[in-house]
């Protein structure tokens, strides 16, 4: 394919709900951004802008630098876009309409697990949408990450008409390291003396990421070396240790718990929490194989002991729900790992280079995407 030359002006979508909303409240913000920083790196990009799709005014009080990140409403930004990605926040259909007739591609970036989401709000009473749901059919392309292609492919594809394509996962340690810069040692681990304190920081939202097998794999653990275990600590769980019975029979049977040795306790933010209070996290996902909480818990060195198969070389990975395996592997954590800590850090680091925005493959891939789109006709 002929490369194209710097001249496309690229919009991303978010979807603000205040003008000073985290980056640490949900990872769609941080995936929008990080993907603003893979497509700066394509040759045939000219410019990318942040697109709010919502009425929240556009202030300085983002959390994000916008001169490196320029941010701007719909409507100011409409009539300067070659290619519209729909990622954090929905265009309508006039918006659509408005678009395709001034020469817009519009793609559809899908990073969630919809499928399962949809599922779990018609069987369990979540309401999403109600009657009121509008569907695009005007797609150009259906770009998704790598670990909700099993889960949620076929749902986009069906509703939205088009094929889906799987799109390289991108993250940066920008925002990470950021917010642990003024932290101890920057955040980053160091071996503590004594037992060592276990944090699960599943969001407990529903099957995909769910704290039970990491709780399993902890008691397993303690089962056998009580004396390495200082304390088990599982966050975003303070509803369930209060409002659900069938939470709190189950962890009642375990000895962990009943020798007083866990915490449920609610939502923190994760560099703080890493910094301050953890020595090794424990995660357990379905259908949702990359993930950024991963990744910042890696680049900062800490042993994370998870079944995510799509990144099997970093931390310590044990295979599929085996809970068995994964205690074997907190085991392995609490009597060898802060012999070679300081070359954990490195190989983790090397590894998670695959997935920065200015890896040559992701560039490479990115810019053949943005050919073949701009090489079709407009839907």
């Amino acid at each position: 394919m002929k490369p194209l030359s710097r001249t496309l002006r690229i919009g991303i979508t978010i979807g603000l709900r205040q003008e000073n909303e985290s980056m640490w409240t949900n990872g769609i913000k941080q995936n929008a951004l990080y993907l603003a920083e893979s497509l700066k790196q394509c040759p045939s990009v000219a410019s990318v802008h942040l697109v709010n799709t919502t009425a929240v005014a556009i202030t300085p009080a983002l959390p994000w630098d916008q001169a490196r990140w320029p941010t701007a409403t719909f409507e100011h930004a409409k009539d300067n876009l070659d290619v519209l990605i729909e990622l954090g926040g929905q265009v309508n259909a006039n918006q659509t309409a408005y678009l395709k007739e001034h020469g817009c591609r519009l793609i559809s970036y899908c990073c969630g697990v919809e499928y399962v989401n949809v599922m779990q709000s018609m069987l369990f009473d979540r309401p999403m949408w109600g009657y009121d749901l509008f569907v695009n059919q005007r797609y150009d392309a259906i770009w998704m990450v790598p670990q909700v292609a099993n889960s949620s492919q076929s749902y986009f594809e069906t509703l939205r008409r088009r094929p889906a394509q799987v799109v390289p996962f991108v993250w940066d340690p920008i925002f990470v390291n950021q917010r642990s810069q003024d932290f101890e040692h920057h955040g980053e681990y160091r071996p503590q003396p004594g037992p060592k304190r276990l944090t699960v920081m599943e969001p407990n939202q529903d099957i995909v990421k769910f704290c039970m097998y990491p709780v399993f794999i902890a008691e397993e653990a303690y089962r056998q070396r009580p004396q390495d275990i200082a304390l088990l600590q599982v966050t975003n769980a303070d509803r369930l240790a209060h409002e659900s019975k069938e939470f709190v029979a189950v962890m009642n049977q375990l000895d962990i718990v009943r020798q007083h040795k866990a915490v449920f306790v609610g939502r923190h933010d994760t560099p703080q929490f890493l910094s301050e209070m953890t020595d090794v996290v424990i995660s357990h996902q379905i259908e949702n194989a990359l993930n950024y909480f991963y990744f910042d818990v890696c680049w900062q060195g800490y042993p994370l002991v998870h079944n995510a198969y799509m990144c099997r070389d970093l931390g310590y990975f044990y295979e599929g729900n085996d809970v068995r395996e994964g205690s074997r592997k907190l085991i392995e954590v609490l009597t060898t790992h802060d012999d070679n800590w300081q070359d954990y850090i490195a190989r983790q680091r090397q590894v998670l280079g695959r997935y920065l925005p200015a890896c040559p493959e992701v560039t490479a891939e990115y810019e053949r995407l943005l050919t073949t789109l701009l090489q079709q006709p407009l839907v």
